[in-house]
């Protein structure tokens, strides 16, 4: 083994000896090794939000906006990623950890059963990744990871729109368990996994002392997704997705995070490519079915849906546009969007119309820049909106822009 000259000095004065210089030297190598495949990135958010009108304790419910945000500027979250994707071996093996820092960690809700409190921190994903030479390889997921299902993702860059939709809203975010996904043709993929909630609280369980249901009760979920093949034309690429989430919600209610009871989240989304150059259209359509609930005296129960649509041009290399129009019927009891189980069902309207309009203009490197525009409705007279000096408005209407710097 060849050393360099200040081991060499060191162990020809009796400081260090060259078998120990050596077995460092292994060691350090293979730190080294292990370290070379290793990547780190990840994303700075931040916004500046003007709601209309006056008074903000009554805004749109969605996720990850809120009274908070309103009327100022904001640093959203801090994303950093520290990974070791698969490598193209039959028995790859790597890990990805997620981290958030910032007001939107508290909505991601991830943290643990032994957690007390908000802290401004989480953990978004931590996993094992796995893929074990079966046909054409079965990928696992082991550990904390982001749910199956959805047209918008946890992760702000990767969404046409700043704020999220309410179908996103009604969605699990993450879960604690195993996932495997399978590859069968470059038309058709399918992931199946098991979790302990459908709830994001890591090492959450649906037993007590956390939930009221048996040690083998579990969160199961599957999804499929086609993708059109370049024979299909202007078509190609294009994407049909399905999958289904069903499980015990979590130990504790969060609003638009998880839902104490037994719930089914089901969710159908399409990219659609279009034969106009860089025009692209999608859809989703989001469903929870609460089945029972423990939250207090009042027993809750039914169904709330969402169903969106999705269009975004890209105009030039650094310009692009985006819309979203988006139906929610809260139904049922459980009242996703009241803030608090409460016995007053009405805090939120049932029905609500939302668009959103969003312009996109990459001037700086690596820089994401947004302006959006943003019109909820309530569509049952229920007139939701508002807070001190203007209580009652059907209408809400913000106007946000976004910084977001991906490293």
């Amino acid at each position: 083994m060849k050393f360099n000259k200040w081991t060499l000095g060191l162990a020809a004065v009796g400081v260090v000896s060259l078998a120990s210089a050596a077995k460092a030297e292994e060691k350090a190598n293979m730190v080294q090794t292990a370290l070379s495949s290793t990547t780190l990135s990840g994303y700075v958010d931040t916004s500046a939000q003007w709601n209309f009108g006056t008074g903000n304790a009554n805004n749109p419910p969605y996720r990850f906006g809120g009274a908070d945000k309103a009327d100022g500027f904001n640093l959203n979250v801090v994303q950093v990623r520290i990974e070791k994707p698969l490598d193209e071996a039959d028995w790859a093996a790597g890990y990805r950890v997620d981290l958030w820092a910032g007001p939107d960690a508290n909505t991601l809700g991830t943290q643990s059963v032994l957690a007390s409190g908000s802290s401004d921190f989480a953990i978004r994903q931590a996993y094992v990744a796995l893929r074990a030479p079966v046909y054409n390889g079965i990928d696992l997921k082991v550990g904390v990871f982001d749910s199956i299902i959805g047209y918008e993702s946890v992760e702000s860059p990767s969404n046409p729109n700043y704020t999220r939709s309410y179908g996103n809203s009604i969605e699990p975010t993450t879960h604690t368990g195993v996932l495997a996904s399978y590859h069968f043709t470059d038309m058709l993929s399918a992931s199946v996994g098991v979790a302990n909630t459908t709830g994001p609280r890591i090492n959450d369980r649906a037993s007590n002392p956390f939930g009221p249901d048996a040690e083998s009760y579990k969160s199961y979920m599957g999804s499929i997704a086609l993708t059109a093949p370049d024979s299909m034309g202007f078509l190609a690429g294009s994407q049909l997705y399905a999958g289904v989430v069903n499980g015990f919600g979590g130990s504790s209610s969060s609003t638009q995070t998880t839902y104490d009871g037994n719930l089914t989240s089901w969710y159908v989304g399409s990219t659609i490519a279009t034969p106009i150059n860089n025009l692209r259209l999608g859809a989703a359509f989001d469903a929870v079915d609460v089945h029972t609930s423990h939250a207090g005296d009042y027993h809750r129960g039914g169904e709330t849906w969402a169903l969106a649509g999705y269009a975004s041009f890209k105009a030039t290399e650094k310009l692009s546009l985006h819309a979203r129009a988006e139906y929610l019927k809260d139904r049922g009891n459980q009242k996703f969007f009241t803030g608090e189980f409460t016995s007053n069902e009405a805090t939120y309207p049932d029905k609500v119309l939302a668009l959103t309009g969003t312009l996109q203009y990459d001037l700086w490197q690596n820089v994401i820049s947004r302006l959006e525009l943003r019109w909820d409705h309530s569509l049952n007279d229920t007139m939701a909106y508002g807070g001190t000096g203007e209580p009652n408005r059907d209408n809400a209407w913000m106007l946000a822009g976004n910084l977001i710097y991906k490293f």
